[in-house]
């Protein structure tokens, strides 16, 4: 495991971090620009996300490709929990999620060999092809086809991104700056609505609007990540010392000492020169038992705390309970601004707070909202989906959501995407990073594809099974997930040696090396 210098300790429910000695915490032009332009790839994905929940409830969309749902939505008699229960449908919101998979198990491979820069500029390429084929779809298979092309670009992009964007933030400020990328998605999550909310006035081609406008910053980011250096962590590892030295200090400043991290970053590529064996099978090594764990359990639970059905359904939902199709869009977008601003304000506590913190929050505020929306739909809308909602009881679903969308937005959503990003060793990073977003595509995928039918089947029974995954989630976290605030990324090997229970497997620090500081005192 490499070692390097900074230690956090957790022992029961303290944490101590500090920060190796020598790392620079200036935020440079160059670092802000960089993290910008690699978070802009969460854009385009929560673009694509939200646009097919405004996409298949819009009469010009469901008029040219799935006619039968319109005909469901104006028959009085019909089931509303039913009302968009088709697998034609949910196969074209569900496949980009299948190809990312897929993608995301590959692009493993390829960053490793062509960097992260790379790898996020290949995601561009299939962003920008994929969009212009769903704009120009004249069925439903070149919809199907250019979905699994965004797919790709989701693999590509969600798999090196946050690894960028974590290599290459100081380390007081990791979490801030990888909480970004879940900023931009819920910013293209936010565009998408806005979007959906124009075109789904505009009579035939309005669909064509919503899928095309994802063109432009498909286009922006394939020429913007040409110009940003790429992480030095990656240049090392495929040999490159020179050039990552170069990197390091663009990224830190022409005036920063970057010997004390670049020595870091070696001592890691070291340690992964001398295994043998490929990064899937070393993580599966004993050494490796806490980062396999959470490679699996943090995007599981993720999936689980039923975020994903709410993000990619929310207009079918806000319709299900009694909203027309203009005023159901129009609710998705205020649950967007209420994410937006939680996640402005875990951006600001998170490296403050700490992880361990914000999930344990997050976690109450999830379940007390899913708790509440059980009772309500099973009361007011009732089990055959026959009743008529009341309005407050509709008013007070919103505020449900906006609230869970809250909840979530200080905790699971911007964790998920720090959490996996910091905690591998560098010689797993890469493969740790495609398993962790590999099992979340793949869930997502299985999601999308069965929410809809399972909220035919089990109605409000959905909201409870969510609920109780939260409190298995957040005990998860209490009792297994080690604080990991200000701990440099290439010296977080002392985390896990010294977790009450992950130190059984990992190997332990070694005791000559002095804990060492940079931005001040240890905290408690």
């Amino acid at each position: 495991m490499p070692g390097g210098g900074g230690v956090l300790a957790v022992v029961d429910d303290a944490a101590v971090a500090g920060t190796a000695s020598g790392y620079s915490s200036e935020i440079t032009f160059t670092v802000v620009m960089s993290c910008l332009m690699a978070a802009s790839g969460g854009l385009i994905f929560g673009y694509d996300i939200s646009i097919t929940g405004g996409l298949t409830q819009m009469q010009s969309f469901l008029e040219a490709f799935f006619p039968e749902i319109l005909e469901k939505m104006n028959n009085a008699q019909q089931d509303a929990y039913c009302i968009f229960d088709s697998q034609v449908l949910t196969t074209f919101v569900s496949s980009l999620y299948l190809s990312g998979v897929f993608a995301c198990l590959v692009a493993g491979h390829v960053t490793r060999r062509v960097g992260r820069r790379n790898s996020m500029l290949i995601g561009a390429s299939f962003f920008f092809v994929g969009a212009v084929l769903n704009c120009a779809a004249v069925n439903i298979y070149m919809l199907v086809i250019g979905r699994i092309l965004l797919g790709f670009a989701v693999g590509f992009t969600n798999q090196s991104a946050p690894v960028y964007l974590a290599e290459i933030a100081p380390a007081r400020w990791r979490g801030a700056f990888t909480s970004i990328f879940h900023l931009f998605l819920n910013v293209g999550m936010f565009v998408a609505d806005l979007v959906n909310y124009r075109a789904n006035t505009i009579a035939r081609w309005g669909w064509r609007l919503s899928l095309g406008v994802g063109i432009i910053p498909a286009a922006i980011i394939l020429v913007g990540a040409v110009f940003i250096p790429d992480s030095p962590n990656s240049l090392v590892l495929r040999g490159m010392v020179d050039e990552a030295r170069h990197s390091l200090r663009r990224i830190r400043g022409r005036s920063a000492d970057v010997d004390a991290e670049l020595k870091d970053i070696m001592h890691a590529a070291e340690e992964d020169s001398r295994h043998k064996t490929g990064a899937f099978r070393r993580i599966l090594q004993r050494e490796y038992r806490p980062h396999l764990v959470m490679a699996i359990a943090i995007p599981l639970f993720f999936e689980l705390t039923g975020m994903i059905v709410v993000t990619l359904f929310a207009p079918l939902l806000f319709y299900t309970i009694g909203f027309t199709s203009q005023k159901a869009i129009l609710g998705s977008i205020i649950t967007d601004v209420v994410s937006l601003a939680a996640i402005m304000v875990a951006a600001l506590s998170v490296d403050r707070c700490g992880r361990r913190y914000l999930f344990i929050l997050g976690g109450g505020v999830l379940l007390v909202c899913l708790v509440a929306m059980t009772w309500i739909f099973g009361a007011e809308l009732g089990t055959n989906g026959g009743k008529a909602m009341p309005r407050p009881y509709a008013v007070a679903v919103v505020a449900l959501v906006c609230v869970f969308v809250a909840g979530f937005g200080v905790s699971w959503g911007p964790l998920k995407w720090i959490i996996p990003s910091e905690i591998f060793p560098l010689e797993v990073r890469s493969a740790g990073q495609s398993m962790s977003e590999s099992i979340s595509l793949t869930l997502t995928f299985v999601q999308t594809q069965s929410f809809l039918a399972m909220l035919c089947s089990f109605k409000f029974g959905s909201f409870a099974y969510n609920a109780a995954w939260v409190v298995v989630m957040t005990a998860f976290i209490i009792f297994f997930l080690p604080e990991t605030k200000g701990v440099p990324i290439e010296a977080m090997g002392a985390v896990w040696a010294r977790h009450w229970y992950w130190k059984r497997f990992v190997k332990p620090v070694p005791a000559t090396e002095p804990d060492k500081q940079a931005d001040g005192p240890l905290e408690t």
